[in-house]
């Protein structure tokens, strides 16, 4: 047993490294509402804001006996299949060479099995093939050509992902490219450009299961080969049945270096509520944020929202700017809600 000066001690300096962690003009703490989904029911699916449609679909099918990750990829193919919807699959928006690149990846609470695939050409629906990849192989993730020809194999259609509509906007950014988009330069002076298009899903069954989900068309206009957080398990998403399940949208390259949706459901087993998770995780990403992507106000000049679920059916969203949505489907319907800020509104 440590000695009383010696737990003082170790307390204190736990309280202070909180103090220090803390971002410039962030919410303190009691002054943000920690209580969303309080008291929520099971089953309850969440997502981005996108997921509207899959979060109804994927609810129902969970009420009616389905495994929640048939239900939440479900859920996503919605979003994935719809040529109107830039963020993800068919109609993506392209690379910086104008071909559409897919990353998704799962997990499956109850037999602790993930899959992914990254750089995925051709397939409209990333987040079945990395299921593909949990399901029929001894890996986690494939990326590239192998993903791609692993898809083909596996009985996916491939088809031409990028739509009029994307091909149009990136022939539009394409005429007036200059020296900052995307690669940076080498005096440090870079505009920042973050259009993101992703979408997360995660669910609870009435028995308590977790699965969760991210599929993402990625960074518009990005170096062809870039990968980011969606695809990789501890970032853009992560689930643990024993506790719940987390997920991102938003600037992936920020959110890899805190592995934030394995730190978001760390946070709830150490008892914090979903959205009290959610900020600390925010935070977490902020104090690994590198000086040139903060403002002079000491706020990060991207944006990230993390969406997190327990296992008892309590439920939270958090952004790091004020004006985030996230959508929550359970025995009172599929809604939006407000996304709690890290930051105050300007």
């Amino acid at each position: 047993m440590p000695s009383r000066r010696e737990f003082l001690t170790s307390a204190a300096a736990a309280s202070a490294a909180s103090i220090v962690a803390r971002p410039v003009g962030a919410a303190t703490p009691h002054a943000v509402e920690v209580g969303a989904g309080a008291g929520a029911a099971r089953p309850v699916v969440i997502a981005s804001s996108n997921g509207l449609r899959g979060v109804k679909l994927a609810y129902d099918r969970i009420v009616a006996g389905a495994d929640t990750l048939d239900a939440i990829i479900a859920g996503v193919n919605i979003t994935e299949l719809d040529p109107e919807d830039q963020s993800v699959g068919l109609g993506g928006l392209p690379n910086a060479d104008g071909v559409v690149q897919l990353d998704a990846s799962c997990m499956h609470g109850p037999t602790r099995r993930a899959g992914a695939v990254g750089c995925l050409e051709d397939i409209a629906t990333p987040s079945l093939v990395a299921k593909a990849v949990m399901d029929y192989t001894d890996h986690i993730m494939l990326v590239g050509e192998g993903a791609r020809r692993f898809a083909i194999e596996m009985g996916f259609r491939p088809q031409n992902l990028l739509t009029e509509r994307s091909r149009q906007d990136w022939l539009r950014w394409r005429a007036r490219l200059n020296p900052t988009d995307a690669r940076l330069d080498y005096d440090g002076d870079v505009a920042i450009r973050s259009t993101t298009g992703t979408i997360n899903m995660n669910a609870v069954s009435a028995g308590g299961d977790i699965s969760s989900v991210t599929t993402t068309s990625g960074m518009a206009w990005k170096v062809p080969g870039r990968v980011g957080d969606s695809p990789i398990v501890g970032a853009g998403q992560y689930c643990d049945n024993l506790v719940g399940a987390a997920g991102s949208t938003g600037r992936g390259e920020a959110n890899i270096k805190a592995c934030g949706a394995f730190l978001a459901v760390e946070f709830l087993r150490q008892g914090l509520a979903p959205a009290q998770a959610a900020l600390k995780t925010l935070e977490r990403i902020v104090a690994m944020t590198e000086a040139r992507l903060i403002d002079p106000q000491g706020r990060p000049r991207f944006d990230i929202q993390f969406y997190v679920v327990a296992k008892d059916g309590r439920y939270g969203g958090a952004t790091l700017h004020p004006g985030a949505e996230f959508a929550v489907c359970d025995d009172r319907g599929a809604r939006l809600e407000k996304c709690v800020a890290l930051y105050p509104a300007r």
